[in-house]
């Protein structure tokens, strides 16, 4: 929840200066937690003690002193605003007064003479003038002023009435009336007399009426002043207590803020008195008396209160990918796969120049190599020719990144199609039709393992906009204490262990986000800050393999995995080789980094907040939906797929309003596409025959290697490949030749393979694009300068190291570990 985003979009524009300075008293709780981790890590000598005593000074009375300073300035502006406008409030009663006296007055003097029915008619006639406007225009609104626009004249003449109006009176200003023609044009000295009276009249009903919206919006913005900066001393005395772990905020708002003038029950009840006047007077003026309407007439002046949500982690996904893409870190690519020239963008004074877009080489360079394996005769069936083209064009899209990935993805249905390279199952294979064809790769598109993935995204949604996942993470390094080694392998197994369940791609977004407090006490040039970066980094995309929704790439194995192993399976064989290698990876960062030299890091503070009955809920769902995906073998006859399961999560947290629509549309669609895209592929690629010959003579190469060795060539194979492009597409294109090939050998382990080959995509990290957490960990950046904690050196130096040492694990370990779950 961002409050100083909330005053800033709530606050009246012309009172800005008068609010808490929510922002300034953050900068000061910061200043105040490094001045008091200074204080507890610098000897006590002459030389190291500070040159001013104020800066041992209690951080209780500096932070009480500024909080006076903000409440002092409150209070003053709140007095004089408030005695101003209850003497406007005042004098507009009395006017209303007045005016009511005149009206009853003008009442009189009309039901006596024969010049009544003449100012009847004219009086209608300005009624149907104003007929036609409507009231309820909503619109900023603005303080109290003595001048209004003269656009909101008409709006705010519509509806003038006089409440005590009997049928027929003259002075009904909503009414209309039928009358003749000729009764119009009867003119008199004595009406125009009553016209000049009724005009007089009029505006000062009008002036009225404006007025008394005036300031009704002036009071109810008086009364959310009121609220959002009692808001604000709650949250920032909060966040006070939980950062140098104090508790001022009970004893300093029972002391101070709930005794100051404008917080006092006394003044919130003048005030409603007030507004509750004005209610009845516009009532009184233009709704007949009814004070219910007038209150939701009056309502549609007032701005809404804008509200902060809690972001979903998808959310702060996005809104790290805007911010990579706006310092154009060259991580997003343009359409065409040229990263744009800010050298060549437009500035102030430029001539506008045609849009156009280059095509760079490697698009055109895949695209050359399409058109010549589709026409040069390697296969012997047109089919597999046309298949293998396809094969290459989109593994090279996606290798190159020449468009994005996703656009690679969509691609896939559209060639396959046209293609025309899938065949009928039963034997003898013909090939299908476009329609036929269509029918079969949609549905190949929308399977189980889809559903999987969006549960996962759900889960990940659910923990992390109700904050369950951080107080949980908090908790857990909140006992971690303050030497570096200790906080930095507990910092690894909580990023391991988010990994598994919000996965790896939300994982370092979290948990960069828990230690933050760290960061900021640390040097600018700090190894520690590398060490904690990069471990998080790396043990995130260790804790990738953890289970099979921490990543997508797990979701394309169980995909070409049959039978697909059961999340225990999964658990025995991954949780051991992450454990060791999370261990082996901390050890080259000690080593590397030596993270303990002069480095004292600041506690993390665990959350005090409560679980309330919706995190309980939550919790509950999310863990019978893992017992239920655990077991989902053992339930096939009532579910069927783990991806009927990953339903029930969606269809509770969005049935009942935990998750919304906003939410439902930040999941990361372009992943999710992406993987349909690659089980689109393989389903091509298999019908087509393809994937059976090249399987057959890979087969008949390594058919005097034994399963150990096939093993190591593909794990090798596949991390190299995923160190390079990404991790989800290493394992679109290489896990469906590593199926098959596992079949078609002697003694056929074609789940092994792939589990082995899939735990070695995830482990592949030598590079900052290997995979979103290594993406993630590179952005990060000093608050006060901007300059990135970590380099492209960082990642090379520790990174393939440690998928080597993760590589060696999974042909040992893990290799053992397979064997014993009779893959």
């Amino acid at each position: 929840m961002k409050f100083s985003h909330s005053i800033q979009f709530n606050a009246v524009p012309e009172w800005s200066n008068n609010y808490i300075s929510y922002s300034n008293l953050k900068k000061l709780i910061y200043t105040l937690e490094k001045r008091l981790h200074q204080a507890n890590t610098i000897p006590e000598d002459v030389e190291a003690s500070p040159l001013l005593a104020g800066d041992n000074e209690d951080p209780d009375k500096v932070f009480s002193r500024a909080l006076d300073h903000d409440l002092e300035k409150i209070i003053s502006f709140y007095q004089n605003k408030e005695s101003d406008i209850f003497a406007e409030v005042e004098s507009l009663l009395k006017d209303e007064q007045e005016f009511e006296e005149e009206t009853q007055e003008q009442d009189g003097e009309h039901e006596a003479g024969p010049a009544a029915r003449n100012g009847t008619l004219a009086k209608a006639r300005k009624a149907s003038i104003f007929k036609g406007f409507s009231i309820g225009r909503r619109r900023r609104a603005s303080t109290l002023s003595g001048h209004q626009e003269e656009g909101e004249s008409d709006d705010e003449r519509t509806g003038l009435t006089k409440s005590n109006s009997r049928d027929g009176n003259p002075y009904d200003m909503s009414a209309s009336s039928n009358l003749d023609s000729s009764s119009r044009r009867r003119p008199s000295s004595s009406h125009d007399f009553d016209d000049q009276a009724l005009d007089v009249l009029y505006n000062e009903g009008v002036t009225l009426k404006k007025r008394t919206i005036s300031l009704y919006v002036t009071l109810c913005e008086l009364r959310s002043f009121i609220q959002l900066n009692k808001t604000g001393f709650a949250k920032v005395l909060k966040k006070y207590d939980k950062t140098l772990d104090r508790k001022l905020k009970s004893s300093y708002i029972k002391a101070n803020v709930d005794n100051a003038y404008p917080f006092q029950q006394d003044t919130t009840d003048r005030l409603n008195v007030n507004i509750e006047k004005l209610e009845t007077a516009y009532a009184d003026l233009v709704t007949k008396g009814d004070v219910d309407l007038a209150r939701r007439e009056l309502r549609l002046h007032l701005r809404e209160h804008v509200v902060w949500e809690r972001n979903t982690v998808w959310r702060e996904m996005i809104g790290i990918e805007r911010k990579a893409q706006a310092a154009n870190m060259g991580l997003g690519q343009t359409m065409l796969g040229g990263i744009e020239d800010r050298g060549k963008a437009r500035l102030q004074g430029d001539e506008e120049l045609e849009a156009t877009k280059e095509v760079v080489t490697p698009l055109v360079a895949v695209v050359a190599v399409f058109f010549i394996l589709l026409f040069a005769p390697i296969m012997e069936s047109p089919v597999e020719q046309n298949c293998l083209a396809l094969v290459v064009l989109v593994s090279l899209l996606w290798a190159t990144e020449a468009i994005p990935l996703f656009v690679t993805s969509l691609l896939v249905p559209f060639l396959v199609v046209v293609l025309r390279v899938v065949r009928s199952e039963a034997e003898p294979h013909r090939r299908l039709e476009s329609k036929a064809a269509a029918t079969y790769i949609f549905g190949a598109m929308w399977s189980p393992v889809i559903m999987l993935l969006l549960g996962g995204f759900t889960i990940a949604a659910a923990l992390s906009k109700h904050n369950i996942a951080k107080m949980m993470a908090t908790f857990v390094l909140s006992k971690a204490g303050t030497k570096p080694r200790n906080v930095l392998i507990t910092s690894m197994f909580v990023a391991m262990f988010a990994s598994m369940w919000i996965s790896n791609v939300a994982a370092p977004v979290l948990c960069f986000s828990i230690i933050q407090p760290i960061l900021r006490n640390l040097p600018a040039d700090s190894d520690m800050s590398k060490a904690l970066l990069l471990g998080i980094a790396l043990s995130s995309n260790m804790g990738g393999a953890a289970s099979p929704i921490a990543s997508p790439q797990n979701l394309i194995a169980l995909q070409n995995m049959t039978p697909a192993p059961g999340w225990g399976v999964w658990f025995f064989i991954s949780l051991p080789v992450c454990i060791i290698s999370i261990l082996l990876i901390w050890g080259l960062l000690l080593v590397t980094f030596r993270p303990g030299r002069n480095t004292t890091i600041v506690p993390i503070r665990p959350m005090k907040d409560k679980f309330t009955p919706t995190q309980w809920f939550i919790s509950f769902v999310t863990i019978f939906t893992i017992v239920l995906w655990c077991f989902s073998h053992q339930l096939e006859f009532m579910f069927g797929d783990m991806g009927v399961v990953a339903i029930l999560p969606m269809v509770v947290f969005f049935g009942l309003g935990i998750l919304n629509k906003e939410d439902f549309n930040n999941f990361l669609w372009t992943i999710i596409i992406l993987a349909a895209g690659g089980l689109a592929l393989g389903k091509a690629v298999n019908s087509s025959g393809l994937l059976r010959t090249i399987a057959e003579s890979i087969t008949t190469r390594v058919e005097g290697l034994g399963l150990y060795s096939v093993l190591v060539v593909f794990a090798a194979l596949i991390g190299v490949v995923a160190t390079f492009i990404s991790h989800t597409v290493a394992a679109l294109i290489v896990l469906p030749l590593v199926q098959q090939v596992g079949e078609g050998m002697s003694d056929p382990h074609p789940n092994l393979l792939v589990m082995g080959s899939v735990l070695m995509a995830s482990a592949a990290m030598g590079l900052p694009t290997s995979g979103f957490p290594n993406m993630t960990a590179i952005m990060m950046e000093e608050p006060n300068t901007g300059r990135r904690y970590l380099q492209v050196k960082h990642f090379i130096t520790r990174g393939v190291p440690a998928s080597i040492m993760a590589y060696v694990v999974i042909i040992t370990v893990g290799y053992g570990l397979m064997l014993a779950a009779g893959m």
